[in-house]
């Protein structure tokens, strides 16, 4: 039976995006030692996971599409105070907090990775199910 989710970042500067989820996040972690690294692997809390279309009709009749991938999402119960958590703790974000529907959304720079969204969602959630 299926125990959990497991999700991976690929990052041009790992040992930073490690310490960034670590200090900045706070987020604990168990030590995997693997070719004389020490690779950290994070609790990352409750999860979930939703599957989008890759193509359909906005409400205005408008098409849009998006390549098939995959995505990681973080959630939060207020965006703006968790926003301002991790600036303080040095994060640094690309634009402004935007609703995008599904709900109010950030997106957090992450060293040596891709951007992760941040975001309050207005639709029900199944983690805490």
């Amino acid at each position: 039976m299926i125990t959990g989710v497991h999700t991976l970042i690929y990052s041009d500067d790992a040992p930073a995006t490690r310490a960034f989820l670590r200090d900045v996040l706070g987020w604990s972690s168990v030590v995997h030692e693997e070719s004389g690294q020490d690779w950290l692997i994070f609790k990352t809390g409750s999860s979930e996971l939703g599957v989008h279309p890759t193509a359909g009709k906005q409400s205005d009749g408008e098409s849009w599409s998006s390549p098939r991938h995959h995505s990681v999402s973080l959630i939060c119960d207020d965006v703006q105070r968790t926003r301002a958590e991790l600036e303080s703790k040095g994060a640094a974000f690309s634009g402004g907090i935007e609703d995008y529907g599904f709900g109010l959304t950030t997106m957090m720079q992450v060293p040596g990775a891709d951007d992760i969204m941040i975001y309050q969602p207005s639709h029900p959630t199944a983690y805490d199910l």
